[in-house]
């Protein structure tokens, strides 16, 4: 599939439907039924420290981290609209930022070797140049700079998911394996009325990736939030799913 249909098709999803997603799936949280930031502490103190946004979104990563203490922000996103929202919502929470509608592949119009962070929370997994937006995220980082980011489970597309219906597909309390682990090939996911157009990687693809371009990994979490594992009753099939594989997972590497 070719990467340019690719993300101007994922491009007019997020300019058509930003406002459905506004405020999700940011910090504190990283992911889908998955440890909070208050649990992980993965940032630490960030009084002071630069800070890069890739795939920002409505800009409430930005916000959180403003509200403790960070004192540079910078964020980009593929959606205009995306943008727009980030930065009313900055705006008027009193905060500004420096906001950059682009693509994470491209080389970015943003200082080299200056950031003490770039996270990326469930956005990474959008780039179509895996390698080369690690690489030019080393770039963006200071020596020593962190690099935190999150993303579905390359499990979650595996196990009792259909991709033609974008949802679980638990049947008899059984996980199944509906999909390769090691398929990376695109593929076509309806979303509302739109559909979206993703790719499922390995793990280990994420991990080398890293290593390729100068990092090394800290932490990789794969866990199931508590609320979660404790539920009880009628739960959710999503919830019934993450009780026995996570369903995000995050990693924290360091540059070289």
């Amino acid at each position: 599939m070719d990467k340019e249909e690719i993300i101007v098709n994922n491009k007019t999803y997020w300019n058509n439907h930003a406002d459905l997603w506004f405020g999700t799936t940011a910090l504190p949280e990283y992911g889908v039924r998955f440890p909070k930031e208050d649990d992980l502490h993965l940032f630490g103190d960030i009084v002071n420290k630069r800070m890069l946004e890739m795939c920002c979104g409505s800009g409430h990563s930005l916000k959180y981290n403003a509200d403790r203490g960070a004192g540079e922000l910078w964020g980009v996103d593929l959606s205009q609209k995306q943008l727009d929202n980030a930065a009313k919502l900055l705006e008027e929470s009193g905060y500004s930022a420096h906001l950059i509608c682009a693509r994470i592949e491209d080389d970015l119009d943003v200082p080299k070797e200056y950031f003490d962070y770039v996270y990326s929370i469930y956005g990474i997994g959008w780039t179509t140049d895996l390698q080369g937006t690690f690489d030019k995220i080393a770039t963006y980082l200071k020596k020593d700079g962190i690099f935190i980011f999150s993303w579905n489970h390359t499990l979650h597309a595996c196990i009792t998911w259909s991709n033609e219906e974008g949802k679980d597909a638990i049947d008899s309390n059984q996980l199944v394996l509906t999909k390769s682990y090691y398929d990376e090939t695109y593929f076509k996911m309806p979303v509302h009325d739109s559909e979206i157009i993703l790719c499922n990687r390995k793990i280990s693809t994420y991990i080398n990736a890293l290593a390729r371009a100068g990092f090394m990994v800290e932490q990789l979490v794969e866990e199931t939030d508590e609320d979660s594992l404790n539920a009880v009753g009628d739960i959710d099939m999503k919830t019934q799913k993450a009780k026995m594989m996570p369903i995000s997972f995050c990693i924290k590497a360091r540059k070289l």
